[in-house]
């Protein structure tokens, strides 16, 4: 299964900018390139700021980190006279404008190209942004909202995760309203360990938690007085129970053993990618 998230609606495209440094310093990128062109163009300080819709001091003050980085001048005034004096680039200046502009268009070939080549960064930029998200619980399933049952006070929501199984999770109709849910969104289900309730023979037994996950035992970790049991599903996914070491020996547990894991609705907490 691969649920719908709105922001895969539209394709994500590879962008970047060249910078400049000198020691570590930032030297400029291509806003202050783009200052130097200016001057070039206007022969004066005063309409290239202007251009830039920068102010005067903000342009010398570049110039001036500019010229000190270079370790020579790139602008420099010219005298009053018939013209009235100016501003132009020195020989330096020129050929700084002139490298960073070739410089540039090659960087963008090359960022133009990687983001023709990078097929699926969508989905692995959607993983990444999943994998940062941070919560206590130690169960968290990715899903899709398949459907929504409204009622005056609880919400039913109807989440499809891995493998095709189904979570019910009870939330208030104050907090399904505030998450914006609809059918077909993307969402979390975030569990804990403690919530969980390990089942290895339920034929004959009848139980009122909505949930039950059936996989097999993949990992029991023992501790002091509790023990964590891992249980992998269907699908590529696991659960995870805490249960005590006494439960633990009286249900047999062990490595491969099929077992069920149940737990309410109303201890299921719902989510949306931010």
């Amino acid at each position: 299964m691969k649920p719908r998230d709105k922001a895969t609606e539209q394709s994500i495209e590879l962008r970047g900018s060249v910078w400049m440094t000198v020691g570590g310093e930032n030297f400029g990128g291509p806003g202050r390139v783009t200052l130097l062109a200016q001057i070039a163009e206007c022969g004066s300080i005063t309409q290239a700021a202007k251009a830039m819709k920068m102010s005067y001091k903000a342009a010398w003050d570049a110039i001036d980190t500019m010229n000190n980085l270079a370790g020579e001048p790139l602008v420099e005034r010219l005298a009053g006279g018939k013209g009235g004096g100016g501003t132009r680039l020195t020989h330096r200046g020129k050929q700084l404008v002139a490298n960073f502009r070739i410089i540039e268009r090659e960087h963008r070939r090359f960022v133009d190209q990687l983001s023709r080549q990078a097929e699926g960064i969508t989905d692995d930029f959607l993983l990444i942004r999943r994998m940062n998200m941070k919560t206590s619980a130690r169960n968290q399933f990715l899903g899709k909202v398949t459907q929504i049952r409204q009622g005056v006070v609880n919400d039913e929501i109807e989440l499809e995760v891995a493998g095709g199984q189904k979570l019910i999770a009870i939330v208030t109709h104050e907090s399904a309203g505030g998450l914006e849910l609809a059918v077909g969104d993307e969402a979390f289900a975030l569990i804990k360990a403690s919530s969980i309730i390990i089942v290895t023979d339920d034929s004959d037994a009848k139980f009122s938690a909505r949930n039950r996950l059936a996989g097999t035992i993949s990992r029991l970790q023992p501790g002091a007085v509790n023990t964590e049991v891992v249980i992998e599903l269907p699908g590529g996914g696991a659960v995870a129970a805490i249960v005590t070491n006494e439960s633990s020996q009286a249900l047999g547990l062990a490595t491969g053993k099929p077992a069920l894991a149940i737990f309410k609705a109303s201890s299921v907490i719902v989510g949306v990618p931010a």
